[in-house]
Protein backbone atom coordinates (compact mmCIF):
# COMPACT_ATOMS: atom_id res chain seq x y z
CA UNK A 1 0.00 0.00 0.00
CA UNK A 2 2.89 2.17 1.04
CA UNK A 3 4.56 1.64 -2.15
CA UNK A 4 0.77 2.58 -4.10
CA UNK A 5 1.04 5.85 -2.06
CA UNK A 6 4.71 6.38 -3.31
CA UNK A 7 3.70 6.06 -6.97
CA UNK A 8 0.73 8.47 -6.56
CA UNK A 9 2.66 11.15 -4.91
CA UNK A 10 5.41 10.63 -7.68
CA UNK A 11 2.80 10.98 -10.53
CA UNK A 12 1.01 13.84 -8.69
CA UNK A 13 4.55 15.72 -8.16
CA UNK A 14 5.23 15.01 -11.85
CA UNK A 15 1.91 16.07 -13.12
CA UNK A 16 2.39 19.16 -10.89
CA UNK A 17 5.77 19.67 -12.26
CA UNK A 18 4.25 19.51 -15.98
CA UNK A 19 1.57 22.26 -14.98
CA UNK A 20 4.25 24.70 -13.73
CA UNK A 21 6.18 24.32 -17.07
CA UNK A 22 2.37 24.75 -18.93
CA UNK A 23 1.18 27.63 -17.23
CA UNK A 24 3.80 30.00 -17.54
CA UNK A 25 1.47 31.41 -19.94
CA UNK A 26 -0.47 33.25 -17.27
CA UNK A 27 -3.59 36.17 -17.92
CA UNK A 28 -1.18 38.80 -19.10
CA UNK A 29 0.67 37.05 -21.89
CA UNK A 30 -1.61 34.23 -22.97
CA UNK A 31 -0.35 31.73 -25.60
CA UNK A 32 -2.84 33.10 -27.93
CA UNK A 33 -1.35 36.58 -27.63
CA UNK A 34 0.38 36.45 -30.67
CA UNK A 35 -2.53 35.38 -32.67
CA UNK A 36 -3.82 38.78 -32.55
CA UNK A 37 -0.51 40.48 -33.52
CA UNK A 38 -0.23 38.21 -36.39
CA UNK A 39 -4.03 38.89 -37.40
CA UNK A 40 -3.35 43.02 -37.13
CA UNK A 41 -0.67 42.40 -39.67
CA UNK A 42 -2.62 40.76 -41.91
CA UNK A 43 -5.42 42.38 -41.65
CA UNK A 44 -3.80 45.45 -42.45
CA UNK A 45 -2.23 44.25 -46.00
CA UNK A 46 -4.90 42.36 -46.70
CA UNK A 47 -7.57 45.27 -46.27
CA UNK A 48 -4.86 47.68 -47.73
CA UNK A 49 -4.34 45.26 -50.95
CA UNK A 50 -8.44 45.40 -51.10
CA UNK A 51 -8.55 49.26 -51.68
CA UNK A 52 -5.20 49.01 -53.90
CA UNK A 53 -6.59 46.37 -56.05
CA UNK A 54 -10.42 48.09 -56.44
CA UNK A 55 -8.87 51.43 -57.28
CA UNK A 56 -6.41 50.45 -59.28
CA UNK A 57 -9.18 48.29 -61.45
CA UNK A 58 -11.99 50.70 -61.22
CA UNK A 59 -9.28 53.54 -62.73
CA UNK A 60 -8.07 51.24 -64.83
CA UNK A 61 -11.36 50.52 -66.23
CA UNK A 62 -12.25 54.09 -66.67
CA UNK A 63 -8.23 55.10 -68.59
CA UNK A 64 -8.93 52.00 -70.89
CA UNK A 65 -12.47 53.57 -72.16
CA UNK A 66 -11.20 57.33 -72.16
CA UNK A 67 -8.13 55.71 -74.11
CA UNK A 68 -10.13 54.52 -76.93
CA UNK A 69 -11.40 58.03 -77.75
CA UNK A 70 -8.03 59.70 -76.92
CA UNK A 71 -5.15 57.79 -76.77
CA UNK A 72 -2.85 60.57 -75.98
CA UNK A 73 -4.36 60.95 -72.79
CA UNK A 74 -3.61 57.52 -70.87
CA UNK A 75 -0.35 58.54 -69.87
CA UNK A 76 -1.45 61.66 -68.06
CA UNK A 77 -4.34 59.57 -67.25
CA UNK A 78 -2.40 57.05 -65.11
CA UNK A 79 -2.01 59.12 -61.88
CA UNK A 80 -4.98 57.72 -59.79
CA UNK A 81 -3.48 54.05 -60.58
CA UNK A 82 -0.04 55.16 -59.36
CA UNK A 83 -2.15 56.87 -56.27
CA UNK A 84 -4.15 53.60 -55.41
CA UNK A 85 -0.89 51.25 -55.62
CA UNK A 86 0.61 53.74 -52.81
CA UNK A 87 -1.81 52.40 -50.69
CA UNK A 88 -0.93 48.71 -51.20
CA UNK A 89 2.77 50.00 -49.65
CA UNK A 90 0.87 51.95 -46.83
CA UNK A 91 -0.42 48.40 -45.50
CA UNK A 92 2.90 46.64 -45.81
CA UNK A 93 4.91 48.99 -44.03
CA UNK A 94 1.98 48.39 -41.45
CA UNK A 95 2.05 44.31 -41.50
CA UNK A 96 6.09 44.60 -41.10
CA UNK A 97 6.48 46.78 -38.59
CA UNK A 98 3.58 44.98 -36.75
CA UNK A 99 5.34 41.75 -37.93
CA UNK A 100 8.79 42.30 -36.38
CA UNK A 101 7.79 43.57 -33.21
CA UNK A 102 5.84 40.11 -32.32
CA UNK A 103 7.93 38.17 -29.98
CA UNK A 104 8.34 34.40 -29.91
CA UNK A 105 8.64 32.11 -26.52
CA UNK A 106 11.58 31.11 -25.24
CA UNK A 107 12.68 27.86 -23.63
CA UNK A 108 10.90 24.94 -23.83
CA UNK A 109 13.51 22.60 -24.10
CA UNK A 110 13.95 19.15 -22.43
CA UNK A 111 12.58 20.27 -18.58
CA UNK A 112 13.04 24.03 -19.27
CA UNK A 113 9.41 26.25 -18.82
CA UNK A 114 7.95 27.96 -21.74
CA UNK A 115 8.28 32.16 -20.98
CA UNK A 116 6.46 33.95 -22.80
CA UNK A 117 7.49 37.60 -23.72
CA UNK A 118 4.67 39.02 -25.66
CA UNK A 119 1.86 40.71 -23.93
CA UNK A 120 -1.95 41.04 -24.77
CA UNK A 121 -1.27 44.92 -24.51
CA UNK A 122 0.73 44.25 -26.83
CA UNK A 123 -1.27 41.75 -29.06
CA UNK A 124 -4.35 44.38 -29.04
CA UNK A 125 -2.44 47.29 -29.86
CA UNK A 126 -1.24 45.78 -33.07
CA UNK A 127 -4.18 44.48 -34.21
CA UNK A 128 -6.03 47.64 -33.72
CA UNK A 129 -3.30 49.00 -35.28
CA UNK A 130 -3.57 46.31 -38.25
CA UNK A 131 -7.47 47.40 -38.56
CA UNK A 132 -6.95 50.83 -38.53
CA UNK A 133 -4.34 50.98 -41.25
CA UNK A 134 -6.11 48.39 -43.65
CA UNK A 135 -9.44 49.54 -43.35
CA UNK A 136 -8.47 52.81 -43.63
CA UNK A 137 -6.61 52.34 -46.59
CA UNK A 138 -9.46 50.18 -48.27
CA UNK A 139 -11.39 53.73 -47.55
CA UNK A 140 -9.14 55.45 -49.48
CA UNK A 141 -8.84 52.60 -52.31
CA UNK A 142 -12.31 52.76 -52.98
CA UNK A 143 -12.29 56.64 -53.31
CA UNK A 144 -9.98 57.11 -55.67
CA UNK A 145 -10.74 54.24 -57.40
CA UNK A 146 -14.70 55.86 -57.96
CA UNK A 147 -12.96 59.68 -58.78
CA UNK A 148 -10.31 58.22 -61.22
CA UNK A 149 -12.95 56.61 -63.18
CA UNK A 150 -15.28 59.34 -63.41
CA UNK A 151 -12.53 61.43 -63.12
CA UNK A 152 -10.48 60.56 -66.74
CA UNK A 153 -13.37 59.94 -68.60
CA UNK A 154 -14.69 63.70 -67.63
CA UNK A 155 -11.15 65.34 -68.08
CA UNK A 156 -10.62 63.90 -71.87
CA UNK A 157 -13.53 65.82 -72.70
CA UNK A 158 -12.81 68.94 -70.55
CA UNK A 159 -9.36 69.20 -69.77
CA UNK A 160 -9.62 71.83 -66.98
CA UNK A 161 -10.98 69.51 -65.06
CA UNK A 162 -7.51 67.78 -64.14
CA UNK A 163 -6.94 69.73 -61.72
CA UNK A 164 -9.71 69.45 -59.47
CA UNK A 165 -9.29 65.73 -60.58
CA UNK A 166 -5.75 65.64 -58.91
CA UNK A 167 -6.90 67.89 -56.03
CA UNK A 168 -10.30 65.56 -54.78
CA UNK A 169 -7.27 62.11 -55.39
CA UNK A 170 -4.72 63.85 -53.03
CA UNK A 171 -7.83 64.47 -50.43
CA UNK A 172 -8.33 60.11 -50.80
CA UNK A 173 -4.95 59.20 -50.38
CA UNK A 174 -4.70 61.15 -47.47
CA UNK A 175 -7.27 59.01 -45.70
CA UNK A 176 -4.97 56.43 -46.25
CA UNK A 177 -2.23 58.51 -44.92
CA UNK A 178 -3.77 59.13 -41.45
CA UNK A 179 -4.86 55.35 -41.06
CA UNK A 180 -0.68 54.68 -41.70
CA UNK A 181 0.52 57.15 -39.29
CA UNK A 182 -2.20 56.14 -36.67
CA UNK A 183 -1.57 52.76 -37.34
CA UNK A 184 2.11 53.70 -36.47
CA UNK A 185 1.46 55.54 -33.22
CA UNK A 186 -0.66 52.26 -32.42
CA UNK A 187 1.99 50.08 -32.91
CA UNK A 188 5.09 51.37 -30.83
CA UNK A 189 2.72 51.76 -28.08
CA UNK A 190 4.75 49.80 -25.29
CA UNK A 191 3.11 46.26 -23.95
CA UNK A 192 4.82 45.93 -21.41
CA UNK A 193 7.04 43.13 -20.08
CA UNK A 194 4.93 39.47 -19.05
CA UNK A 195 5.18 38.63 -15.63
CA UNK A 196 8.08 36.35 -13.98
CA UNK A 197 6.15 33.17 -12.49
Amino acid sequence: CSMEQRDTHRRRAIMLETLALNEAFGEACPASAPFFGYMGAAAALIFANLGAAYGTAKSGVGICSMGVMHPTLIMKSIIPVVMAGVIGIYGFIIAVVVGTKIKEPIGGGTGSAVVPQYTLFAAFGHLGSGLTGGLSGLAAGMAIGIVGDAGVRATAQQPKLFVGMILILIFAEALGLYGLIVALIMSSAGGGTCPEN
